[in-house]
């Protein structure tokens, strides 16, 4: 269970220097889109399940709910929220951050249209947590080509760097927290937010360390 100690994205020689880098190679490039494209179909596979949404989409309602506006704009505000807290944490955003939104929206809104919608719960489940694995897949692809996290991940990963506990712990602790304060608001939870909230943490964590031992070069200590 190495991969729950780890505390820094790993570096391997396709990952960008910096974050704000508007010349990558094209190999970092390829990366980004295939590790958003995972996170994207991991996504889908979470809300074609029907086993509850994600912790960050509860927390969405319930802000929604109190301030009157619809899931949308709650979205985009708690959004913009997270991006605030990456000032002090010094986080860059990049090239990363705006296909984040692009490319990951557009690969949901594509496989919903193909991935089952079991009826099952046991089938529910088991495509929840097959969304999570690829969640976490995704997110450790992307995150090592290094051209800017989303919000929510960098703030897990500035939060790591500051605290310098593990990234597991740090992501667990902040989907607790949405999703708590989420439901306190008035958003709706299911079990594959429970999972979801547990889960993603350790995914992401084993994303990353992965791609840290596959390719050649990389620093996964």
């Amino acid at each position: 269970m190495k991969f729950l100690k780890l505390k820094k994205v790993p570096v391997v020689p396709w990952s960008s220097p910096q974050p704000l880098n508007l010349r990558p190679g094209l190999s970092t490039l390829f990366y980004l889109c295939v590790g958003l494209s995972v996170f994207g179909l991991g996504e889908a596979a979470l809300v074609s399940a029907s086993a509850g949404v994600s912790p960050w989409t509860v927390l969405a309602q319930g802000v929604g709910r109190v301030a009157g506006v619809n899931l949308g704009l709650a979205t985009l505000l708690v959004s913009v929220c997270v991006l605030l807290l990456w000032i002090p944490l010094k986080q860059t955003p990049g090239i990363g951050t705006v296909a984040n939104a692009l490319i990951v929206s557009l690969v949901i809104e594509l496989s919903l249209r193909v991935l089952p919608q079991p009826e099952a719960v046991v089938l529910q489940l088991a495509q929840a947590v097959a969304g999570v694995l690829l969640v976490g897949l995704g997110s450790g692809i992307y995150l090592v080509a290094n051209l800017g996290p989303g919000p929510r991940d960098g703030l897990m990963t500035g939060l790591a760097r500051r605290t310098d506990l593990p990234i597991a712990g740090v992501r667990t602790t902040l989907e607790i927290a949405a999703v708590t304060v989420g439901w306190s608001l008035g958003g709706t939870i299911g079990l594959g937010t429970v999972l979801f909230a547990f889960g993603i943490g350790p995914a992401v964590s084993l994303g990353l360390y992965a791609v840290g031992l596959i390719f050649a070069g990389a620093d996964a200590d």
